[in-house]
């Protein structure tokens, strides 16, 4: 039988759609919009990278980085964002989510700079410099995910939740499309001002030495919108549950959602202190009864994000590798350096602006309508769709006059990624656990994500290489080719489907009811059965 509700707690879940929310949407939201913009542009000079660090005189094809030090590059930032959404997912149920929220900023600030400024003329001072700097920046991103997503869910009404979380996660899609656009202008800037001839014509000419500040640029601008974010972080108050559920502040709790309704609440001491004197909600993640309750919840909010990502990032990161073997991108000798950036950036701002931002926002749109549960459903079904199309008849969309239909169709991918589970596997998991557990159970799902990312970027690196060792990048050896590597991809997001199904539908329900601590102690064993989705 349900408990009623903290005065305070109810206010937040009925009250109407107001200009805090989407106060609360920018500010958590700008951090997104920098987690993207951070871990995405560095596929954007990659190619750059292994122009003026690793250029071989005499060699048909322009300097590529080698593959431990792409591996490093592209995948150390990942490894940081493991490891700080543990790390910031634990602390934000410790410490408080705002407490936690403005060191994750500043860290990224700092180290957003520093990427920038890699130090040393030698390939190996910079590249070891860059991916130190890159780990910090990935661990200040990680805390983030589950600070973001539980402040937003807390603030949030039930009715628009879905919506709200989901609105700050879409500001993933703009710090991609951002850092597409940011590389497309530096790179015309510095083209323009410093001309040169193509790797074929010149080799050593086609590098300028200017080139070397089009990477740092285009690195370092990711610290602008971080840093205009920190002041209004700091002014936000902590989050009701926080306060009143795990620091037992009835008081300040109300006194801080009074001023953020604009209505009188009462502090409900009485209420709390019942509440806390309660054994049966106070079980931690290692127990038996978080098992019981919440065991295959977090089986399912892991495994999907986990699967997720391993095609999301694949994808992602070596957007420029699919684009160079269907010939979406000239061949690397045909261009100069600047001019390769600019081409790779441009087609990353298309996919973008094309389909990675719609996907995004038609899961705001639809969230609170058509549930969780359909969208992901839906979105693993048609990613493992079009993942097969593009694979099976790979030999087809190589042909020139196919090439068209081939981007389309990988477009299309990234759509149903984000009008899918990329959006759902970074909401559900600030709606369904226990307010104690919230940001720390979204840390770990997050975490397992960025394992499939991890797995996905170094994997595909090596995979998505050419059969024929006299076809594949300076320094691989041979990979399974593109084609097999699209096929494993949608074996995964198939399996994405199957996962699902561990997951459970928290449309219009309150954070309270989702995760049981609204139930009365004699009725613990009766609580709504929340563990399989409508189907």
């Amino acid at each position: 039988m349900a408990r009623e509700q903290l005065q305070v707690l109810n206010a937040l879940d009925v009250a109407k759609t107001q200009w805090y929310h989407f106060t609360a949407i920018v500010i958590a939201g700008m951090g997104f919009f920098t987690d993207a913009y951070d871990l995405f542009c560095i596929s954007l000079v990659t190619k750059l990278l292994g122009r003026i660090y690793y250029h071989d005189n005499g060699d048909a094809k322009p300097g590529n980085l080698p593959p431990n030090v792409s591996a490093a590059v592209n995948g150390v930032a990942l490894c940081g964002t493991l490891a700080g959404q543990l790390f910031f997912g634990w602390l934000g149920d410790k410490m408080g989510r705002k407490r936690v929220y403005g060191m994750t900023l500043m860290l990224m600030v700092i180290a957003s700079i520093a990427s920038g400024l890699s130090f040393g003329h030698s390939a190996k001072g910079v590249m070891t410099t860059l991916c130190f700097f890159r780990f910090w920046l990935g661990f200040g991103i990680g805390g983030d995910y589950p600070l973001s997503a539980t402040i937003m869910s807390e603030y949030a009404n039930k009715k628009t939740r879905g919506a709200f979380i989901a609105a700050v996660f879409a500001m993933q899609g703009f710090g991609i499309l951002t850092g597409g656009v940011v590389a497309i202008i530096v790179s015309t800037t510095f083209k323009s001002k410093f001309p040169a001839p193509a790797y074929k014509d010149n080799p050593l000419a086609s590098t300028v030495p200017e080139a070397d500040y089009v990477w740092r640029i285009i690195l370092m601008f990711g610290a602008i919108p971080a840093a205009l974010t920190y002041y209004w972080r700091m002014k936000m108050p902590e989050t009701a549950r926080y306060t009143a559920l795990i620091a037992k502040n009835a008081k300040q709790a109300a006194a801080d959602m009074s001023k953020v309704l604009q209505v009188e609440l009462e502090a409900e001491p009485d209420k709390l202190d019942k509440l806390a004197q309660e054994q049966k909600n106070s079980f931690g993640l290692f127990s038996k009864e978080f098992l019981r309750r919440h065991g295959l919840h977090l089986l399912g909010t892991t495994s999907t994000w986990f699967l997720l990502d391993i095609a999301f990032y694949s994808q992602n990161l070596f957007q420029k590798d699919i684009f160079s073997a269907v010939g979406w991108i000239p061949k690397a000798e045909t261009m100069n350096a600047i001019e390769e950036v600019f081409r790779i950036a441009r087609a990353q701002t298309l996919i973008a602006l094309c389909s990675t931002v719609p996907g995004y926002w038609f899961t705001v749109a639809l969230i609170d309508r058509i549930g969780r549960f359909a969208i992901q459903l839906m979105g693993f079904f048609f990613m493992t769709v079009f993942m097969f199309a593009l694979a099976i008849p790979y030999n087809h969309w190589k042909h020139p006059d196919n090439r068209i239909g081939f981007v389309i169709m990988y477009a299309l991918t990234f759509f149903f990624a984000n009008f899918g589970p990329n959006a759902t596997t970074f909401v559900v998991p600030a709606e369904i656990f226990p307010a104690r557990l919230r940001s720390t159970c979204h840390g770990i799902s997050a975490a397992a994500g960025k394992a499939g990312a991890i797995i996905g970027a170094f994997g595909f690196l090596y995979a998505a290489q050419d059969k024929n060792p006299a076809k594949t990048d300076k320094g691989y050896p041979p990979g399974i080719g593109v084609k097999n590597s699209l096929i494993v991809l949608g074996v995964v997001n198939f399996l994405g489907i199957m996962f699902t199904f561990l997951v459970p539908e928290s449309k219009g329900k309150s954070l309270e009811e989702m995760s049981q601590e609204n139930e009365e102690e004699e009725g613990s064993g009766a609580g709504p059965d929340i563990r399989a989705p409508p189907v």
